[in-house]
């Protein structure tokens, strides 16, 4: 059965129970008045918090065995995993302090790989992982290819991005504790959105492709794909970039683009998917990163384009996999936009040095960058002259 709606209401004669998050919070008494053989559940992230209410509902219901299911089992921090895993195994991992004086912090922190080795140790045994490169599993599914796709910055981009750095890095000197955090979070947002657009970090409403770099990169790809016929998912995690993307091009092709976020209404969120899905004369598909994450089948593309990085492998990935899944028919052409000789190029380079760690620990990537020194921020963000990149220097700032 089925368990939702207002006049909802467990029956004795089933087997399974199928319900929502949001109703297991508010019914669990109800819920609780029953002993389940089994509790599964999907999508579990959505009790990585272990303060809030909904996962203490999650966690109160009884039963003799316990399953979650998730693609990103760490989105932010290591906690969210210590949360899962304490759903299924109780008091295994020790309390949330010992667990991040134990785990969280070396391995956050400190970059340890031993303890990182031990970790996996422990938990490896109580986790059953799907690889889909793994082809014993699944044995139709195409190749996923990816690429860097490496993009200069426009002189625009080059001044505002030294401008912004300059500015900000006296402010960072100068403070300290969370005041600190919140200064380097605004600096490498403003910088993320320099490198997206000047139109999107300045607000202004009009907007030109060959003012930004990846604008440019990306009108040149989408050509070489129109060309061939095929489809593209273009990922953003702002909307307001989404939104200059759409702009752009539809004047550059001549059609609508439509672009996928939080905002839609569930029935146009599905129109939007089925007319991607079926229809040959929509070829481009813009989605934000958050409403895109789960939950969708776009198989019609076999091309997915990250605009901008979210510096989390597994997001990453789960955003990608909104293509490549079952059911795919085509090899996945993956393209990871980069501007260089920036902050970008030098953060994927540490995280893709240490992938195996970043899976587990970079986290939705702004937040371990707060803990560096202010000398070590200046070297991350350094604008530098690689790739043909215009030099700061040459233009006179």
């Amino acid at each position: 059965m089925i368990y939702h709606g207002q006049n909802r209401e467990l029956a004795s004669d089933y087997d399974i129970v199928i319900t929502s998050y949001g109703l297991a919070r508010l019914d669990k008494k109800e819920f609780n008045k029953i002993r389940w053989f089994l509790l599964v559940i999907d999508e579990a992230q959505n009790i990585k918090n272990p303060t809030t209410e909904q996962t203490k509902a999650i966690k109160s219901l009884s039963a003799q065995h316990k399953i979650a299911m998730s693609g990103t089992p760490v989105e932010n921090r290591l906690l969210e995993y210590w949360s899962i895993f304490d759903f299924t195994n109780k008091h295994y991992l020790g309390t949330p302090k010992q667990f991040k004086d134990l785990f969280a912090s070396p391995i956050e922190k400190e970059r340890d790989k031993d303890c990182l080795e031990r970790f996996k140790k422990i938990t490896s045994p109580f986790i059953l992982r799907r690889l889909k490169s793994d082809k014993s599993i699944i044995q139709d599914l195409p190749d996923k290819i990816e690429n860097n796709r490496y993009c200069s910055l426009t002189a625009e981009q080059a001044a505002l991005y030294q401008e912004m750095v300059d500015l900000s890095l006296k402010k960072i000197e100068t403070s300290e504790g969370i005041e600190r955090k919140g200064l380097i979070l605004k600096l490498i947002n403003a910088l993320k959105q320099i490198c997206n657009h000047p139109s999107q970090f300045g607000k202004k409403k009009k907007a030109r492709i060959e003012q930004s770099g990846k604008m440019e990169m990306l009108e040149e790809i989408l050509i070489e794909i129109e060309n061939v016929a095929e489809k593209s998912l273009i990922f953003t995690q702002y909307v307001e970039m989404g939104d200059i993307m759409a702009q752009l091009l539809e004047e550059k092709f001549q059609n609508p683009i439509p672009f996928l976020h939080g905002g839609l209404s569930r029935k146009a969120r599905d129109e939007m998917v089925h007319q991607f899905q079926n229809s040959a004369s929509v070829r481009i598909l813009i989605v934000s990163l958050k409403a895109g994450g789960t939950g969708l089948n776009l198989t019609a593309a076999n091309h997915v384009i990250h605009y901008d990085l979210w510096w989390n492998p597994a997001v990453e990935a789960q955003a990608t996999d909104r293509a490549y899944r079952i059911s795919q028919e085509k090899n996945v052409m993956v393209h990871r936009f980069l501007t260089t000789g920036t902050f970008e190029e030098r953060i994927d380079e540490m995280i893709q040095g240490k992938k195996e760690l970043a899976n587990l620990t970079v986290g939705s990537g702004e937040n371990w960058i707060t803990e560096m020194s202010t000398e070590q921020l200046r070297d991350l963000l350094a604008l530098r002259k690689t790739r043909g990149v215009v030099s700061c220097g040459s233009m006179g700032l």
